[in-house]
């Protein structure tokens, strides 16, 4: 496996600029990239302390419209070095995926999904 890090922890919420103005003022977070997803509905803000390396919050505004009252981790991210040799590799274990195929962000980002054994969602990323 080629995972070199947890890139990025995935929260869902329901107000992306509130979160965002949140995020910045009160824990000092700054916005790294927004990107708007493929699917034309979910819109993406990467958030860090403008460290390269680090782990970064993703928040997520229009995965769902029915969000439990307590906030609501989607997912979390392991940096791989190359998304089609891992995608390769998980296809030979006995895993199921999420996604059927990688996905390609507008900014070039890559991904794709897998149920972890209690049904969490774990992405495997290229950035």
């Amino acid at each position: 496996m080629s995972a070199k890090r947890i890139d990025h922890i995935g929260v869902v919420v329901r107000d992306l600029e509130k979160s965002i103005i949140f995020y910045q003022e009160v824990l000092d977070l700054k916005l790294k990239a927004r990107v708007p997803h493929t699917n034309g509905v979910i819109q993406l803000a990467f958030l860090g302390y403008e460290d390269s390396d680090e782990t970064e919050i993703e928040l997520i505004q229009g995965y769902s419209n029915t969000l439990p009252s307590e906030a609501t981790i989607h997912h979390f991210a392991i940096t791989v070095d190359d998304i089609e040799k891992e995608y390769a590799r998980i296809k030979t274990l006995n895993v199921e995926l999420i996604d059927e195929e990688i996905v390609t962000l507008p900014n070039g980002f890559r991904y794709f999904y897998i149920y972890g054994p209690e049904k969490e969602w774990i992405e495997f990323f290229q950035r």
